[in-house]
């Protein structure tokens, strides 16, 4: 599947500007990307975050969709409902017979923390719909406190670095896996600097037959600690540097890699751009960094060794 990036920009921009998100944040990109990439009228619900709250000041809204925003914990299970009851009133006859996609947005606190277990009922129950989580990597909006998809080593405000701590303790939780574990039908990691990529898997995202889900890596310049104008940058950083690894998973158990930067740069390299890891400069703390390079080591081959056992079954059963 191809995306067409000369027809899209054609068609009219379903977030509009005049927002309130901070110069330089690439939450309104993901979604600007993901609402482009739609190839039928959708509904959108949003999470209390971030891209509800700067988006939505009452009375206006940046949405040129149907949209609802919901508690911060059940996005997931809100848009569940509108889903079922638009199904439920098609087969009725009282709604017209045409196809509507469904996307809930949420932040990494409101996805990984918050609403996991709306998320987990929404996968479970098998709604044919779409959640695109935009990870901020903290609780950007009420204070940058830590969440569980701050990395280990960074500082928050929850999580600080000094001469008895040196940020949080813990690695991130790996969210797209617990997401695969509940066997839906289409699951991806991307990037707002690879809109082709991202879109793609929105467009096959919304195609799937059952529930679907996106985990999008949307740097924050201010619990970040960078310069508005290097979101973009960092973003595709994260790719090279295999933090942030691309790749879609799709029933029964195919994972497919969708990009393989042609050398892997040290994660060190990632780290330097964010003045949330500057404590790590540290020589008792630099050893954080190492941790770090060996987590992303790990769940890099991890996911290299998952995609020669897909390529393995194909080209055994085919």
């Amino acid at each position: 599947m191809a995306i067409n990036l000369k027809k899209l920009s054609a068609k009219q921009d379903l977030l509009a500007g005049g927002h309130a998100a901070c110069a330089g944040c690439t939450g309104p990109t993901v979604i600007r990307q993901a609402l482009l990439a739609a190839e039928t009228p959708v509904v959108c619900g949003c999470a209390t975050g971030c891209m509800e709250v700067t988006t939505t000041l009452y009375p206006f809204t940046s949405w040129r969709t149907p949209f609802i925003h919901s508690a911060f914990e059940n996005s997931a299970a809100t848009m569940s409902g509108v889903e079922t009851a638009f199904r439920a009133l098609r087969r009725k006859g009282r709604v017209p017979d045409r196809e509507i996609g469904f996307i809930a947005f949420g932040g990494d606190g409101g996805t990984y923390d918050i609403g996991l277990q709306s998320l987990s009922g929404m996968l479970e129950r098998g709604h044919k719909m779409l959640y695109i989580c935009y990870d901020n990597e903290a609780y950007m909006n009420t204070g940058i406190q830590r969440s569980s998809a701050t990395p280990k080593g960074a500082e928050t405000t929850t999580a600080q670095a000094g001469s008895v701590k040196a940020g949080k303790d813990q690695n991130r939780k790996d969210l797209t896996a617990i997401v695969i574990a509940h066997n839906p039908a289409y699951v991806a990691q991307a990037v707002p600097s690879l809109p082709n990529d991202f879109m793609t898997k929105v467009q096959e995202a919304l195609k799937a037959d059952g529930p679907s889900f996106i985990n999008v890596l949307a740097p924050c310049h201010r619990g970040w600690r960078c310069k508005p104008d290097t979101g973009i940058e960092i973003a595709q950083l994260a790719v090279e540097t295999c933090f942030w690894p691309l790749f879609k998973w799709e029933r029964p158990g195919r994972l497919t890699i969708t990009y393989k930067p042609k050398e892997k740069r040290p994660v060190a390299e990632w780290i330097k751009l964010q003045g949330r890891f500057k404590h790590l400069e540290e020589p008792r703390n630099r050893h954080i960094i190492d941790e770090l390079q060996a987590e992303v080591d790990r769940k890099w081959n991890e996911l290299l060794a998952m995609e020669a056992a897909t390529q393995a079954a194909q080209s055994k059963a085919g």
